[in-house]
This record gives structure tokens, sequence and C-alpha cells, in this order.
């Protein structure tokens, strides 16, 4: 018998999909933006939640910060490791390449959704795929892949390469929320639950100020880059799997981690926010590519992950067969 609350979910009748409590709200504030703009301009309040998306994303570092436990076993280390060195090195070396030598554009794509979108895996889609198909190991390996969430590593790569003009200063303040939330979280248990509970109600308002910013035109306009930028993602993950496996895992580490998180939004804000060179258009068509590529990449990744542990169960069975046939039988 349906409990009251099953019975209450089914009358609300509201989907649920990966992304969705970031791509939901951030729906509304883009057809706000894109048909009523004057609701926003009201004032107030109002105004201000729909054009404060820098202070929700430091909020959102900070919470962040203070879910990433430091206690990781060397085991977890190397599998996290493994995972992660070649997923930025392919994301980042392709963005550079396109920046350097494409004009920066990549069919649409610019380094910037690249490098942002790639790097930033969607860690709690990871451990909901490694709970159901991964070992304790690949599990954990969720510990260091969260050591990357948010901007830093984008910012890094471009302003480094001088794509894109960021002072030492921007960069330690984009860092810093996040590394005092690390601090907070593993100093005080207290602290952390606090903190970390916020999470999906920051990202839910970050949603709504970053659609707020973008349109039904962006997102249009967005759509087939948001599509290839999901692919080229995919492809890192297998490129990835192919190391992981080479290096003694099995591979569905790697492709857990081939998604791009909701959050993932919040770096052309960021980087746009101390760097003048990339304006509101350029933000906004990054945002609805990778607003496209979060719920690609987060239907696609289990999929191949749950085809990678069949095809391996597959041949580990096969394997026993036929050890079980050589063993010669006793009477």
């Amino acid at each position: 018998m349906a409990t009251e609350q099953q019975k209450a979910t089914r009358k609300i009748g509201v989907p649920r999909f990966p992304g969705d409590i970031m791509l939901y709200p951030l729906s509304v504030g883009l057809l706000l933006h894109s048909f009523f703009p004057q609701v926003l301009e009201i004032g107030s309040f109002t105004t201000a939640v729909a054009k404060g998306a820098p202070a929700i994303v430091g909020i959102v570092l900070l919470f962040v910060g203070a879910s990433i436990d430091l206690k990781t076993v060397p085991k977890v280390l190397k599998t996290g490791l493994t995972i992660l060195i070649p997923k930025l090195a392919i994301a980042i070396a392709f963005g550079l390449f396109v920046a350097k030598f494409m004009d920066d554009n990549f069919f649409g794509l610019n380094a910037l959704s690249i490098i942002g979108g790639i790097t930033f895996c969607n860690v709690a889609l990871y451990i909901g795929i490694t709970a159901e198909y991964g070992t304790p190991d690949e599990q954990g390996a969720a510990a260091v892949l969260s050591l990357v969430a948010g901007p830093a590593v984008t910012m890094i790569a471009l302003g480094a390469a001088g794509v894109a003009a960021i002072s030492p200063t921007a960069l330690i303040g984009t860092l810093l929320p996040l590394v005092l939330g690390v601090v907070l979280g593993n100093l005080s248990p207290f602290i952390r639950g606090l903190l970390v509970p916020g999470i999906n109600p920051c990202i839910a308002v970050v949603g709504f100020a970053l659609g707020c910013g973008m349109s039904v035109e962006n997102l249009i306009i967005g759509g087939p880059s948001g599509i290839l930028l999901a692919v080229l993602c995919i492809i890192t993950g297998i490129l990835t799997m192919f190391v992981e496996r080479l290096l003694g895992g099995s591979g569905k580490a790697s492709l857990a981690s081939a998604t791009i998180a909701g959050t993932a939004t919040t770096t052309p804000a960021a980087v746009a926010a101390v760097d003048p060179t990339y304006t509101a258009q350029v933000v906004a068509n990054a945002n609805a590519q990778l607003a496209a590529a979060v719920v690609i990449t987060a239907l696609v990744a289990p999929a191949f992950t749950g085809w990678l542990d069949k095809k391996l169960a597959k041949k580990n069975d096969d394997a026993e067969v036929q050890t079980s046939e050589k063993v010669p039988a006793t009477e």
C-alpha cells in the first residue's frame, strides 16, 4: 500500500531527471528573462537574486569544500589520480589547442566550455554509479574528484596559457571559499553537517540566477554545440578508461566520471568576473552548452558503465568456466 508521502509525490507529478536541481530553476529564470524581463528589473531582493550569481557561487564553493573528506587511503588516492590526471590532461590540452590554433571556436565550443565542462564531473552521480557497479576503492575516488570542484582548474589553465587575463589575487579569491570549506568541514563534523545540506538549495538558486542571464535564443544556439560538448566528455571518459585499464583498474570509474556537473555552469560566470573580455554573450552561450551537456552525459555515463560492468562480469564467468574445465575430474 502506498504511503502518504508517495501519494503526495504522485499528486505533484514533477518528473525527476539528472541535473534537475539546477535545470528546473534555470529554466524558470530563462523563461522570465526571455518573455518577462521587466519582472527581473523590479528591484530589491528579486533583482539582487537574479543578478547575484557570483556571490552565490562563492557560497556553493564553501559548502562543497566542507563536504570533502581528506581521510583517504593510498589505494583510493591511486584510483582517483588514475582517473583525474588523464581526464584533466585531455580536456585541458584539447581546450588550449582550440584556443590557440582554431581561433577559440570548435563548432561553437570555446576553451572555456571545453575545459570548464569536461574537467568538472558530477561527483554525486559518480558516487551513485560506482555504488551500483564499482568497488569501495572506486567509490572512494569521489573524494579526489571533489578536489577539482569549482572553476579553479579552468581559471588556472586559461590563465597560465595566456588565454584569459586572470590575476593571482583573483585566483586566490576563487580558491579561498573552497579551501576554507575543506578546513572547516574536516575540523568540525558539526560544521560539515551544517554546511553540506545547503549545497543543493544553493545550486537551485544559482541555477535561477544563471537562467536570468540566458534566453531561449541562447539555448537554441547552444543546443547543437552542447550535444557536441557531451560527446567530447564521453570520448574523454573512454580514453581515460584505457589509461585506467593499463594501470590495473577496471575502467568503470573512468566511465562513471564522464559526466558534467550542473555546478559546472558556475565556471563561465566565475571566469568572466575576473576577465572582462568574456562578455555576457560568451557566458550565456557557454551556460547553454553546459546545461545541455549536463543532462546528456548524466544519461549516457551510467549506461556505458553498466555495459562495461556486464562485459567484465561475462569475461570473468567465461574465465571461471575455462578454469574449471581444465581441472581434471577426480574419481
